[in-house]
């Protein structure tokens, strides 16, 4: 038996052929897949179905992608066909591979380097897509080599913006980073968009957020263009000259901004909504309640972080290290002159923690933070704990990276999570992040989308 790929069919195999194989009494089976849609942004769902294979054949799916630095990526699971030869993903269960039971966007979730602990961010998020291609093979291949031919494939398309969004640089006074602008005349909900302590400028998010409406200013503030290489001292005078910045344009709607910041932006995110009044509403992504390490100046105030206790690091069987252990517990009398004092914030805080964050206990330090508006008469703090999440809670599309190079760390660190529920996380927390944003920033055509 004959089994010939609609990749095949289309490109190599003539109708002539074909018809060779049908009168000389060789039977064929035409194997087909479909990953729909084919061009998506990459918070959509992917749906996968395979056909045209024998009763209960047994059967690897392969996803592969190359970065934009060269860097293969791809995962691979292992299906078996149903009594018609069909595979739906929605239905079928992955029996091994990269994960186990039915996951329709497993394949995209587990998504992994051949280089390690390397952490799959897209970089020229306007000018080219994810092109992900999806294969087919028979039986279980444990490795798949350039040998093997697939059964079938498609590759499709993952953009970070949707047609029509603007992406402008923006170096005004002191302020540097990337404003991206949805379609159309506005006005619309303004965002500021931060990362953690890997510095230098992070697009992605920005670049999808505009894509659902927001106009979206990716900040750096350090280790990018004139910057401080490092950061040992936060001015929040320069977070507040870049919301000031975002409300003067004309396409943004005010009077306040949004902002939402992972790891150490969500730490300046959190010192943002407590004494700046351009903000109106904050996400803060597995972030703490100080500004650790470093010293945060604001006019007269002046806050000095807790240190890293290096000692407490640990190197696990890996290699990587798992720095957990290294932040000060925030009930301790010695930790409470480096709180920033979040009862003076009165704009919503929405928390969202990882269950599984390695790099922070950022739940307790939520929770901190939550007891101290508490304890001052305040209701604006809300709190998503994702038990199995870790602390690269990314937007939907992100492949889980447990272990990554972070911040000033020459070895990988370990950032925890699990590959169900930490996709599952990002996916819900994706769509409350918009729907607290529109709901105290103000309602752009893109609201229902």
């Amino acid at each position: 038996m004959f089994i010939l790929s609609d990749l095949y069919h289309t490109n190599s195999v003539s109708s002539f052929v074909l018809h060779l194989l049908e009168t000389s009494g060789i039977v064929f089976t035409m194997v087909d897949l479909r990953v729909l849609p084919k061009v998506s942004l990459v918070d959509e769902p992917v749906r996968i179905f395979v056909s045209g294979l024998e009763p209960n054949q047994l059967i690897t799916l392969r996803a592969s992608l190359v970065d934009d630095k060269g860097f293969l990526y791809s995962s691979s699971a292992f299906y078996r066909g149903d009594a018609a030869g069909g595979v739906d993903l929605e239905k079928a269960a992955a029996s091994g591979g990269d994960y186990r039971g039915v996951l329709p966007m497993g394949l995209f979730w587990a998504l992994s380097s051949e280089k390690p602990f390397h952490r799959l961010i897209k970089r020229d998020v306007i000018g080219s897509p994810y092109r992900i291609t999806v294969e087919v093979f028979d039986s279980v291949q444990l490795k798949v080599s350039p040998s093997i031919m697939p059964l079938a494939s498609q590759m499709i398309e993952r953009w970070y913006v949707a047609p029509g969004v603007q992406r402008i640089p923006i170096r005004e006074g002191r302020v540097r980073g990337t404003l991206f602008l949805p379609p159309g005349t506005g006005p619309f909900p303004g965002v500021i968009d931060m990362f953690g302590g890997e510095g230098g400028l992070t697009e992605f998010r920005s670049g999808l957020f505009a894509s659902r409406g927001f106009a979206t200013l990716a900040l750096a503030y350090f280790a990018y263009d004139d910057l401080p290489d490092t950061l040992t001292e936060v001015d929040l005078e320069y977070f507040e000259e870049a919301a000031d910045l975002l409300l003067k344009h004309p396409m943004v709607l005010g009077p306040t901004v949004g902002v939402v910041a992972t790891c150490k932006g969500a730490d300046i995110a959190l010192a943002m909504a407590t004494l700046l009044k351009q903000v109106g509403a904050t996400i803060c992504i597995n972030g703490t309640i100080s500004i650790h390490a470093m010293t945060l100046r604001y006019r007269d105030l002046c806050i000095n972080g807790p240190t890293y206790m290096l000692e407490f690091a640990r190197i696990t069987d890996s290699g990587a290290v798992d720095i957990y252990d290294m932040f000060v517990d925030p009930r301790t009398p010695e930790y409470q002159d480096s709180l920033l004092p979040v009862e003076r914030a009165s704009c919503p805080i929405l928390f969202i923690v990882g269950g599984d964050d390695r790099i922070y206990n950022s739940k307790l330090y939520a929770e901190g933070a939550l007891a101290r508006l508490k304890k001052n008469g305040k209701e604006n703090g809300h709190l998503l704990v994702y038990l199995g999440a870790g602390h690269l809670i990314d937007s939907p599309g992100s492949p889980l990276c447990r272990i990554s190079y972070i911040g000033n760390f020459f070895q990988p660190v370990v950032c925890g999570g699990e590959l169900e529920a930490h996709s599952r996380a990002q996916e819900h927390s994706w769509k409350e992040i918009q729907h607290l944003l529109h709901h105290h920033l103000g309602q752009s055509i893109y609201s229902k989308l």
